[in-house]
């Protein structure tokens, strides 16, 4: 039990710093509700997308088709920063992942810190995947 919390909070720090070191970025929707041109129809129109251009459709969809790829971590840090959060950890990758929960969207993912790639996504709070998900 000692090496499961040791392993969750060197994830979760790591996690923190470089959550730290991102730089921040204004939505389209900030910076046109600063101009004074704009209207009200025009933030009513504003898409679903957020800085990056993605719909959190688009997000989940491009993770899913990296998964297990070098990368996917990162990306997954960047499209849903702030709102992660560990549940625990499980055996799989390559020793141990760590389970993340998205709460804005209700979507769980197995995260290995040691390639920094996302193993596995499933819809809901997951708190252990199928060992054969996360190998």
């Amino acid at each position: 039990m000692k090496f499961n919390t040791l392993v969750l909070s060197v994830t979760v720090a790591g996690l923190i710093a470089v959550g730290a070191c991102a730089p921040k970025a204004t939505s389209p929707v900030a910076q046109a509700s600063a101009s004074p041109e704009t209207s009200p129809q025009l933030l009513a129109q504003a898409p679903a997308a957020d800085s990056t251009g993605l719909t959190i459709e688009q997000k989940l969809d491009l993770l899913a088709q990296h998964k297990g790829k070098f990368g996917s971590g990162d990306a997954m840090r960047r499209f849903f920063f702030g709102d992660l959060e560990p549940l625990g950890v499980q055996p799989g990758g390559a020793g141990m992942v760590v389970n993340l929960y998205n709460k804005a969207n209700d979507v769980t993912f197995a995260y290995c810190s040691t390639f920094d790639v996302v193993v596995a996504q499933k819809p809901g709070r997951v708190t252990a995947f199928d060992p054969a998900e996360v190998k």
